[in-house]
């Protein structure tokens, strides 16, 4: 299996953190310390531009995030909406705070994919609705890995 982690300053892995960004929600997921797999973290309520970059701050800094993947929402035809716009602002904010490489990534089907399974447990609709950005941003992250996996080869 090949390591999609990347090496930070001191050389050891750096982790990758996904985003799922959203109007009223941000969906969370890092990599292990190994870069095999996607964790899911609590989803980030946001509030203000602020508080919610100083949590993303605290979050890179606690688990040596080297970069960040941010789900791209695309229309099924792939063209870019509003929302499209948004995550680019987001992304290029991100790459200015952090000084980290920011990489967006198709996201199209991930929040279908992740209702779909959270549908096939026995959780509440109501539970499913909180965990559902979260759910998301691990299945953004699992295709970057994958992707990333396949570059390798």
């Amino acid at each position: 299996m090949v390591n999609t982690a990347s090496t930070g300053p001191s050389g050891g892995p750096t982790r990758i953190l996904a985003l799922d960004f959203g109007s009223r929600n941000i969906g969370l997921a890092i990599t292990d310390p190994l870069g095999l797999t996607a964790q899911g973290l609590p989803t980030l309520r946001r509030s203000t531009k602020r508080n919610d970059l100083d949590y993303l701050r605290r979050l890179i800094k606690q688990h040596a995030v080297g970069e960040i993947v941010i789900g791209l929402p695309l229309r099924m035809s792939g063209i870019e909406g509003i929302q499209s716009q948004k995550v680019h602002q987001f992304a290029e904010e991100l790459r200015r705070k952090f000084k980290l490489p920011v990489h967006l990534y198709d996201e199209r089907l991930t929040s279908v994919e992740a209702n779909r399974l959270l549908r096939e447990t026995e959780m509440s609709i109501r539970r499913r609705a909180a965990v559902v950005d979260l759910m998301a941003a691990v299945l953004i992250l699992q295709s970057f890995m994958e992707f990333r996996r396949s570059q390798a080869r």
